[in-house]
């Protein structure tokens, strides 16, 4: 029942997002810069979700998976819609940045 909750709610590893990982995906971070300065998963870049859709292009040219993560995975939910319904296909939505 545990293990149900924390696969809703995003807590927990995830081995997808290691294997994604692996491949040597890019983490976006899509908080506010301040929120990015107090802390972030090793290794991400901080795209806020306000600009997101103006760095399209930067995004495409890493031509690696994309894993997006926020503070509780609203916004990342909303950036990983974003970057879909903008022909990226391998998104992936980590929730919190501390899952990864």
């Amino acid at each position: 029942m545990l293990s149900l909750f924390k696969s809703i709610l995003g807590g927990g590893k995830n081995e997808e997002l290691d294997a994604v990982r692996a491949q040597g995906a890019v983490i976006i971070d899509v908080r506010s810069p301040g929120e990015f300065a107090g802390g972030h998963a090793k290794g991400a870049v901080n795209i806020p979700l306000d600009v997101l859709d103006t760095k399209l292009n930067i995004i495409r040219n890493y031509k690696k998976p994309v894993i997006v993560c926020c503070a509780s995975g609203m916004r990342s939910a909303r950036a990983k819609a974003l970057l879909s319904s903008r022909g990226l296909t391998e998104v992936y939505d980590a929730g919190s940045w501390r899952n990864l």
